[in-house]
């Protein structure tokens, strides 16, 4: 499949690093648009839209040492990234919405193969609704 809108879902970690790597690499195989979300669950849902804050580049959803994470994903490649979505509440829901709304055919996320991630995972409801392929990378700790 080729495909065509690349969606990674990044955390605020050195290993988000890893996953936009993966990404850009099979965009420039295929000649595809890589776009970037973020969703803090760890609130709840303060507020429940997204904001493209690649578009909207004053708007500031979250505290400052989350956008100082944001702002350096945006600076790392110098592949251009067409979307960059922040929000908080549920990450799976929100990638669904984003998919529907964007032409998204490849959702990349990352798993990490610890004690904690066994008990409590972003990637596994991610893939139990995802509608489109997914490609799961594996992450150490």
């Amino acid at each position: 499949m080729k495909y065509k809108h690349i969606l990674v879902a990044l955390d605020l970690s050195k290993e988000s690093y890893i996953l936009i790597d993966r990404a850009v690499s099979i965009a420039e195989l295929t000649n595809a648009k890589v776009s970037f979300i973020h969703v803090d669950g760890t609130h709840g849902e303060i507020y429940p839209e997204l904001v493209d804050i690649k578009s909207e580049p004053e708007r500031k959803p979250l505290n400052e040492p989350s956008n100082t994470w944001l702002a350096e994903f945006q600076q790392y490649t110098d592949f251009p990234i067409e979307s960059f979505w922040v929000g908080t509440g549920d990450l799976s829901n929100k990638v669904s919405m984003v998919v529907a709304e964007n032409g998204i055919e490849l959702i990349v996320c990352g798993h990490h193969h610890d004690f904690l991630s066994n008990i409590i995972s972003y990637s596994r409801p991610l893939i139990h609704h995802s509608p489109i392929d997914i490609l799961v990378v594996p992450l150490t700790s």
